[in-house]
């Protein structure tokens, strides 16, 4: 048996998985780790004024990862998961004409969808990159800043992504990121693709992730704000996927898995730097 190999293919399938996935959910705007307004996750409604439409409706995240960084006029500043752009589009205003905004998708629809929503908000500084997160398409200690909303938890290879956070910071760079964590989940509940594809399935429970951050070389790591989602939150996300029954497993037990699973899935944000100047 070639280990290797198989794990590759997962890591691939998992990828084309949620590419599909999310270039459909594109497509209805409404994406299944955003089923709440913006303004209910950390956004300020001001700040969302001359965001274009298309950006609002399609911000598939679970928090807001600028709320909680003090990106400053001059920086770079890069988002991992891009999406529709909304963060980009605001990260870009924070940072003015003399500094640059990146973006990095897998996703053509995504990445379609970000560079018109930045078209449309008449920057020149900001860009989109079609790339994994695993293997970010950035040059290394090349951005002050790096920001993400809900998307690391839907990688098949978070030690990949944690390393490449601090392969491209600079000395003394910043990150700030909104996701999920976990705790207490059951296997079979793992492998829902629902579950997966809502940002759930694929999560770290909250240790392990600031400990992956740690390994990668990161410091300061620690979490500045949470919220807990009930049974009724967990539906709801889960409700926007296509959920594939496993054999032998009937309705009745998956929702009884995901109602135990209520209190046991937060938001976090996430911040913390690389060591150097």
């Amino acid at each position: 048996m070639n280990r290797g190999n198989d794990r590759k293919k997962t890591v691939v399938d998992v990828r084309t998985r949620v590419a599909e996935a999310y270039g459909k959910l594109v497509e209805k705007g409404r994406g299944p780790c955003g089923e709440y307004a913006p303004t209910s996750i950390g956004y300020a409604p001001e700040e969302l004024g001359d965001v274009p439409h298309d950006a609002v409706v399609n911000a598939f995240g679970c928090g807001n990862p600028l709320a909680y960084s003090e990106v400053r006029q001059g920086q770079v500043v890069l988002d991992l998961g891009s999406g529709a752009g909304i963060d980009v589009i605001l990260a870009a205003r924070k940072v003015g004409p003399a500094g640059r905004v990146i973006g990095v998708d897998m996703t053509p629809e995504m990445i379609a969808r970000a560079r018109e929503n930045i078209a449309r908000a008449g920057l020149s500084n900001a860009e989109i990159r079609e790339g994994c997160i695993e293997a970010l398409p950035v040059e290394d200690a090349s951005v002050d800043w790096v920001i993400s909303n809900c998307v690391i938890s839907l990688s098949p290879d978070k030690p990949k992504v944690f390393a490449e956070i601090a392969r491209v910071l600079r000395p003394g760079g910043r990150f700030s990121i909104s996701d999920l964590v976990v705790s207490e989940m059951p296997a079979w509940l793992r492998e829902l693709p629902a579950l997966h594809d809502a940002c759930i399935g694929g999560a770290l429970d909250e240790g392990a992730y600031l400990e992956g951050l740690r390994d990668a070389g990161l410091i300061d790591v620690r979490v500045v704000a949470r919220s807990t989602y009930d049974a009724e939150q967990i539906r709801a996300l889960v409700a926007s996927g296509e959920v594939l029954v496993p054999e032998g497993i009937s309705d009745a037990t998956i929702s009884a898995g995901i109602e135990a699973l209520a209190g046991k899935v937060q938001s976090i944000k996430v911040v913390g730097a690389k060591p150097g100047a």
